[in-house]
């Protein structure tokens, strides 16, 4: 079980490399590091409305990021280096540009139509979670092709899976066999609790998701037995666990409870909040394991916390709400920390004395900073800048500097 320790090292290709050749040039970078796997946020064609989470064609690679070959390339050489490979796997919704949803959306009797979700008059699931109520007021976007509604939980670009219809499942393990044909050794789900829309509900979190995600499991465990499932579920810790599933659904999962407590113990400088929290976190599964993070692509969220705890914890890090996406705020360590290596170091110490998988975010290792966007702007971007090259010479070649302080944490943690 090679992922039960594995340290994830997350990237977007271009912003790291420029596109899957450069990558390849540059696993020497993580092989220093000490990375064994690495985690390709989404490479798919597409509009980019929601940075590759809007995927338009899940077979194929991004113009700008190269070609199938290239990234056959790039996994070949991960693999002669010891480094494994987790892709994407946006379940939940495609692209509005996706050419499934491009014919169901012009004919109600098109063949894709019953792949996504359809309303006459929009009023159908109306407790359902809006994720981004800022851009659109409701769920259901009305298709004036059609005079009728289509499904939406994130941007209105964004249509959703009718998972009730078995054929979703079946062009998804379809899609599953193509990349690990590829060369991808596991497969990142993204917005997993949404899948399974139901009346009466919020929609999140049903009984019939770990349905489905244990079929995926199942044909995984059949044809892939090395091949690992990590589900982006961000819920109680209560309800994260179930995503385990007595070990026959998701191998791993985010930890978010963990990274919520971490965030109040930096606030707060008391590690004893991280100790309960790794002790409230065991009782899963044998054949599973956490993945702790300190950041991601995302904002930090702080969904389990309380108004009180989150308020703190923004007031410490953000006191001008500069980084604020919704409720939170979008801010790398360094800029949280005010480029703080000391506080850096221990952060890293802190995450790789967690029991489990941990994950590394692209550019945390030498303190890249947050981006400035425009004004308007999805406030995540600001820590999805470029990775900067120059500043990483010089911290490698430094033997105090924070990459190789993060090296050497890495190291001690493989004993």
């Amino acid at each position: 079980m090679w992922w039960k320790n594995a340290v994830i090292y997350e990237l977007y290709v271009d912003k790291f490399a420029g596109n899957f050749t450069g990558l390849t040039g540059k696993l020497d970078y993580l092989k220093n590091l000490g990375i064994n796997c690495v985690h390709i946020l989404p490479h798919y064609p597409s509009p980019m409305v929601d940075d590759g989470y809007d995927v338009s064609d899940y077979k194929g690679v991004r113009a700008e990021l190269g070609t199938i070959e290239d990234f056959k390339n790039f996994a070949t050489t991960a693999h002669k280096e010891g480094i494994k490979i987790i892709v994407d796997l946006v379940l939940n919704h495609a692209s509005a540009s996706h050419p499934w949803f491009l014919e169901a959306h012009r004919n109600k009797n098109a063949g894709t139509r019953e792949l996504f979700l359809w309303s006459a008059g929009g009023k159908e699931f109306p407790l359902a979670i809006n994720v981004f109520s800022q851009v659109k007021p409701k769920n259901w976007i009305f298709n004036k092709d059609t005079g009728d509604y289509y499904f939406s939980t994130f941007y209105p670009d964004q249509a959703d899976f009718n998972w009730q219809n078995p054929e979703v499942l079946s062009r998804f393990l379809d899609i599953m066999d193509f990349w690990v044909s590829m060369g991808a050794d596991g497969f990142r789900l993204d917005a997993a609790p949404y899948l399974i829309k139901k009346e009466g509900t919020d929609c999140k979190g049903l009984p019939e998701v770990h349905e489905i995600l244990m079929k995926l499991r199942s044909h995984i465990d059949k044809n892939y037995p090395e091949v690992v499932l990590l589900a982006e579920v961000h819920d109680t810790l209560y309800k994260m666990k179930e995503y385990f599933d007595d070990g026959v659904e998701c191998h791993l999962t985010y930890n978010f409870y963990l990274n919520e407590r971490m965030m109040l113990a930096f606030k707060r400088e008391d590690s004893s909040i991280v100790d309960e929290a790794v002790k409230e976190c065991f009782g899963i599964p044998e054949n599973t394991a956490w993945a702790n993070f300190l950041r991601n692509h995302d904002e930090i969220s702080m969904a389990g916390l309380s108004a009180e705890e989150s308020k703190e914890i923004i007031s410490k890090f953000d006191p001008e709400e500069k980084y604020r996406f919704e409720a939170y705020t979008a801010m790398r360590l360094a800029s949280m920390f005010k480029g703080d290596r000391e506080k850096i170091i221990n952060a890293f110490q802190w995450l790789f004395d967690t029991p489990g998988a941990h994950i590394i975010y692209y550019g945390d290792e030498i303190g890249m900073e947050n981006e400035a966007v425009g004004k308007g702007e999805d406030m995540r971007r600001t820590v999805r800048g470029n990775f900067d090259w120059t500043k990483a010479e010089i911290e490698m070649n430094n033997p105090s500097s924070l990459f190789n302080a993060v090296k050497k944490i890495i190291a001690q943690n493989k004993k």
